[in-house]
């Protein structure tokens, strides 16, 4: 009877030893590792396990090996993933209010849009995108997005007139390349090298480090600043990930996203630097429009078609244009 109850005791002590089984998470990269939303997604990822004490262990897949951001989109919402760093350019289809963030120069520049998505006005968003089973952590910067081309400088809305260019597949950029003349092409990111080597399209648009680290520089080398689009990105955990967290990692969770935006803001602000240095040198052409309110101008029914259909939504623009 002794022995029994002492081997008792010994099998309950070693199963009591036996630490918890360590959440693994997989997390979603579009970028090459050494950009700025990569080194920060590895810091988050290196504080969480840090601070659980390995309870959640995240390891974060860059060059969007695990699909192209449409597909990575459906699958943190099914709890496939465990988070992502999400621009929020193609999130309208799946969360309307976002495209909110995809209207033509909805921001004034990129330091009003910090302010914006780290008040009340983010928090909106991020209530939307709970309800589609994605929690916005922080929000991460992602430039001003210009055009480029491999034809000419653009100077004026006039110059867009003909042109192909790829954007992304949201509805509001193609009405905004269509206002300005131009033709629009939704295509996956990957494809765009090619196809302006080729020339399926004439251009496309996107900020710095991207027209950089894509090496679309090689093949389009006129790129012109018009700063139309200023879009967050979020870094986003699955409501099924986030929901099985206790309170006490929760916010650890949330401090390492705060800390990982901080950081990757940083970064950017720094990239964007070295990249224009970059690709001038390689013998990119830079210049700023002439005008940019004919630009901004064109965008008119843009608006005016976007507030017809979401008329629940005018107040947010609004709050948005009237925020400091």
């Amino acid at each position: 009877m002794t022995f029994t109850r002492i081997a008792l005791t010994g099998a309950l002590a070693a199963l009591v030893a036996v630490p918890a089984l360590a959440e693994q998470w997989r997390g979603w990269n579009i970028h090459p590792e050494d950009y700025p939303n990569s080194i920060a997604l590895e810091t988050f990822a290196k504080e969480v396990a840090e601070k659980t004490e390995g309870r959640i262990e995240p390891q974060v897949y860059h060059n969007a090996v695990l699909g192209d951001q449409p597909d990575a989109i459906e699958q943190v919402r099914n709890g496939g993933l465990d988070f992502a760093n999400f621009n929020m350019g193609p999130m309208g289809q799946i969360v309307p209010a976002t495209n909110v963030l995809s209207l033509p120069f909805i921001f004034k520049d990129v330091d009003q849009m910090h302010v914006v998505m780290d008040g009340e006005i983010g928090q909106r968003f991020s209530d939307a995108l709970a309800e589609e089973g994605l929690v916005a952590l922080s929000w991460f910067d992602s430039g001003s997005r210009s055009f480029y081309n491999t034809k000419q400088p653009i100077e004026t809305p006039e110059d867009v007139k003909g042109m192909k260019f790829r954007v992304m597949n949201n509805d509001l950029y193609v009405q905004m390349v269509d206002q300005l003349g131009g033709n629009a092409t939704p295509m996956a990111y990957g494809e765009v090298y090619q196809s302006l080597k080729t020339g399926v399209i004439d251009g496309a648009e996107n900020n710095y480090p991207s027209y950089d680290s894509s090496n679309h520089f090689e093949v389009a080398k006129y790129y012109s600043i018009t700063n139309h689009l200023i879009i967050p990105e979020c870094l986003c955990v699955s409501t099924a990930a986030w929901d099985a967290l206790s309170d006490e990692d929760k916010a650890i969770v949330k401090e390492a996203a705060v800390t990982a935006a901080k950081q990757q803001r940083e970064l950017w602000a720094e990239r964007e630097m070295k990249s224009r240095a970059k690709v001038e040198a390689a013998g990119s052409q830079i210049n700023e429009v002439k005008d940019p309110k004919a630009f901004q101008d064109a965008m008119a029914p843009v608006y005016e078609g976007f507030i017809k259909a979401n008329p629940d939504l005018e107040s947010l623009i609004k709050d948005i244009q009237s925020s400091s």
